[in-house]
């Protein structure tokens, strides 16, 4: 704005003050990076993670300036009235790139979950080149905070590389990170993703043709998401545009978390005893303590259970196909946590909750359960669960999170984990295979329990939808889920989240550096199917997919 229109402006509004944006230093582009870092929203998390962050931005500084003679300029500082560095807030992520080179290189690090919609937007907007780099971890795992991160600038339509390792020392990490510095870029193989149409012969098939008749379905009938509130955990990803989830026949009906609270009000106390007897004479164990702050309490799953009930209410008043609870900044402080709750609702085996005819809502059905509001998880579980339903097949769904991965025995496992939201049938035993444990008191003060155990060995499909403007994309796969040794389980149990559900898993034609290089979120869903089943369901839900608009990709070796 030119200093006469400034006068002009000011003759006509004396009081006027032109807000001005600071301009930003320049950096030298030959030798230097930007570099940021984002993190939790609770400042207990960001205390608690800031010392593995500071260890490895230290290596990446010793490589740069090692390795390629570059140093690292901080866009934003140590907050020494909080006690770490990471970004915590969206106010504070938009100031910091305020005060950057705007076409500068920037590596944003990640070694912890982090709330992409902190930096997303400015990320969005940044002019120079964006590499998300990410710690190889299971403790706090940068990569799963790197894989929602890159799904959400997808989202937003902006290019970026990505690069992740285990302790930033090896020749990969070495010759990507230096590509990046010369080109802008990394490149990744990912020939093993491949987009099929409608002239694929799987669609053709049996299969795909009786999943196009699913798919039509789902279209005139329309598959109903109920959401209790529909933004978490800073997952843009997870948020689909209006016109794309009607544009796939999956809408969404907007609920409010208060409203769910006020219906937990009404399950008196006896029937939420009667629910968690339920359970428990089904063989399920709850690791009970007497001081709710730190451990389970009887009182904190009745809680659980009066919001399950309230949830299969919800379902069934809306007509709703599946539900979601964004829980983690809205009910954590005012409820026990959510997980027992979605689990349990998620089951075909669930304590029979009935309208006001008395008749039992759902009887043998499953509800599908959205964790963290995800949409792009919640559409191929509403898929799944009504192609499988309608084949007579097992039809429970959950998300898992990607969580960390390793070798055992020379093959490389994933370690697929969500907070305890998984379906019994998912779990070795059953119910009685589950044990219920204390969410961990650093984020749910309020407690609540978890649904933890060993998944069961079994063939899978996963899927995973992103959008790409209102323009709905599919990746599916297919994997064996894995009973490791009992010391090989604990092992990776301890490197994650004691009290979660694990799942150990081989993809199918994905290792480590395939799914990391194309994925475009921290979830991914699963459901278990008969391996002679496999195949057929696989191109069903191909076909499916198609029918209801979207772009299908076929991951690894995914037979299709």
């Amino acid at each position: 704005m030119s200093a006469q229109v400034i006068e002009a402006v000011k003759s006509q509004f004396p009081g006027a003050v032109v807000p001005e944006v600071p301009q930003a230093p320049s950096i030298d582009k030959t030798k230097q990076v930007l570099l940021a870092t984002n993190g939790d929203l609770r400042e207990v998390a960001n205390k608690t993670c800031w010392e593995v962050q500071n260890d490895f931005e230290q290596r990446l500084n010793k490589a740069l300036g090692e390795k390629f003679n570059y140093e690292s300029v901080r866009v934003h500082p140590f907050k020494d009235d909080k006690g770490h560095g990471f970004i915590g807030n969206q106010r504070e992520g938009s100031d910091a790139f305020l005060g950057c080179d705007e076409e500068a290189p920037i590596i944003v690090l990640l070694t912890a979950w982090q709330y992409s919609h902190h930096i997303a937007p400015s990320l969005a907007k940044h002019k120079g080149p964006i590499l998300i780099l990410a710690n190889f971890d299971g403790t706090w795992p940068g990569l799963v905070g790197a894989l929602n991160l890159c799904g959400s600038l997808t989202g937003l339509g902006r290019e970026y590389s990505r690069l992740w390792s285990q302790n930033f020392d090896d020749d990969f990490f070495y010759d990507k990170l230096g590509e990046f510095l010369k080109t802008g870029k990394v490149t990744h193989d990912i020939s093993h993703i491949k987009e099929i149409d409608a002239s694929h012969a799987a669609v053709k098939s049996e299969a795909g043709q009786y999943g196009e008749l699913v798919g039509e379905y789902i279209m005139r009938r329309k598959e109903i998401m109920g959401l209790f509130d529909n933004f978490c955990m800073g997952m843009i990803n997870g948020v689909f545009p209006q016109k794309a989830l009607s544009d796939i026949g999956i809408p969404m009906e907007g609920l409010s978390q208060s409203a769910l609270l006020y219906e937990m009000s009404l399950v008196d106390d006896a029937t939420r005893e009667e629910c968690l007897q339920w359970y428990i004479d089904r063989g399920m164990q709850f690791d009970f303590g007497e001081d709710g702050a730190t451990e389970l309490t009887r009182e904190q799953v009745k809680e659980q259970c009066a919001m399950m009930i309230a949830m299969v209410k919800f379902a069934d008043r809306f007509g709703l196909t599946a539900v979601g609870v964004q829980y983690q900044q809205g009910l954590k402080d005012s409820c026990a946590a959510s997980d027992f709750a979605e689990g349990t609702i998620g089951s075909t085996e669930r304590y029979p909750v009935k309208d006001d005819n008395g008749n039992v809502i759902r009887e043998g059905k499953p509800i599908p359960c959205i964790n963290e509001v995800d949409m792009g998880t919640g559409i191929p579980q509403i898929m799944l669960f009504r192609l499988l339903d309608s084949l007579g097949l097992n039809s429970e769904t959950t998300l898992h999170d990607i969580r960390w991965g390793s070798e055992y025995e020379g093959e490389f496992y994933w370690d697929f984990e969500i907070s305890g939201n998984v379906p019994f049938s998912h779990l070795k035993g059953g119910i009685a295979g589950a044990k219920g444990y204390r969410q961990p008191a650093m984020y749910f003060a309020k407690g609540g329990s978890t649904i933890s155990g060993q998944c069961k060995a079994g063939t899978f499909i996963w899927a995973r939808a992103h959008y790409e403007g209102t323009e709905v994309h599919m990746h599916v796969g297919t994997g064996d889920a894995v009973e490791l040794p009992d010391a090989e389980f604990q092992r990776r149990l301890d490197s994650t989240t004691a009290v979660w559900p694990l799942m150990n898993v081989k993809l199918h034609g994905l290792g480590r550096d395939e799914l990391m290089a194309a994925h475009q979120s921290n979830h991914i869903t699963v459901a278990y199917v008969p391996e002679d089943k496999l195949e057929f369901v696989t191109r069903a839900f191909a076909a499916m997919s198609l029918k209801q608009g979207m772009r299908v990709h076929v991951a690894g070796s995914a037979k299709i």
